[in-house]
């Protein structure tokens, strides 16, 4: 294995793993702890420990992505048989940019499919329990999957070097765009406005109210990006709409 690109796959995953959910943890769980406490979606903090163990699950997740990346991308079994591409000129401009929407569309598809398999009873506890120990999310959840899942969450690197011709670049900007949704995520706070989740546009996408109402009660809600697989399959939570507004409609208790 070359243990040079590993290092590096490591500082890179890591090191936006750790400064967007370490500048997110750092304003809304330090900084403005008090003053947005009536505003968080589950009106209490997670335990130091909760934040201990979602860090060293990630930590796994970000060693397991780093090896992954390593097998896909310099391996002489597994490399010459990629679509990768170097040159942004072999498709053109047009098709670059035009990736990247295909790109989430793709990732919501397989996160929703591999993300309600992983809740099946049988799988459940062996994929996707340490997940959902945390029941109140915060920053730090983004990459905390048992390792098992963080096997299943690479695999839309595969799916996307052997389905679609994908640039490098593609790679580290989807995924930096990625991990802040995600920290979004699991923010523990809601960033969209009053109104979003029923609007035209925003009824399809996730938020945070909803990711966080599907560690709450473990089921509904298994989108990623999206909601369109959730409205198809009728999986979205009843009192998805309704929470939503009974968060973004606090207001601060008077001192």
């Amino acid at each position: 294995m070359k243990w040079d690109f590993f290092f590096k796959s490591i500082w890179l995953i890591g090191g936006r793993y750790f400064m967007i959910a370490g500048i997110a943890f750092l304003i809304w769980y330090v900084l403005l702890r008090k003053q947005l406490l009536f505003k968080k979606i589950q009106s209490r903090f997670p335990r130091t420990k909760d934040y201990l163990r979602e860090i060293f699950y990630s930590a796994l997740t970000i060693a397991i992505f780093s090896f992954v990346s390593v097998q896909l991308f310099t391996n002489p079994a597994i490399a010459p048989h990629t679509t990768k591409y170097n040159s942004i000129a072999e498709y053109g401009w047009l098709y670059y940019f035009l990736v990247f929407p295909l790109m989430f569309l793709m990732h919501d598809t397989y996160f929703y499919f591999t993300h309600r398999i992983m809740h099946h009873k049988r799988l459940f506890k062996w994929f996707h329990l340490v997940h959902h120990q945390s029941t109140n999310p915060s920053p730090w959840a983004a990459y905390a999957f048992h390792p098992l899942e963080a096997i299943v969450e690479v695999g839309i690197v595969v799916v996307f070097l052997f389905t679609i011709p994908i640039h490098r670049t593609h790679l580290l900007i989807f995924f930096l765009m990625m991990i802040v949704y995600n920290v979004y995520g699991h923010l523990g706070y809601e960033l969209y406005p009053r109104g979003f989740s029923k609007g035209a546009v925003g009824k399809w996408i996730n938020t945070s109210v909803n990711h966080n109402q599907h560690h709450q009660h473990f089921k509904g809600n298994y989108g990623l990006y999206f909601l369109f697989w959730d409205r198809v399959f009728g999986t979205i939570r009843e009192d998805y709409d309704a929470r939503f507004e009974e968060v973004k409609t606090r207001k601060p208790q008077l001192q």
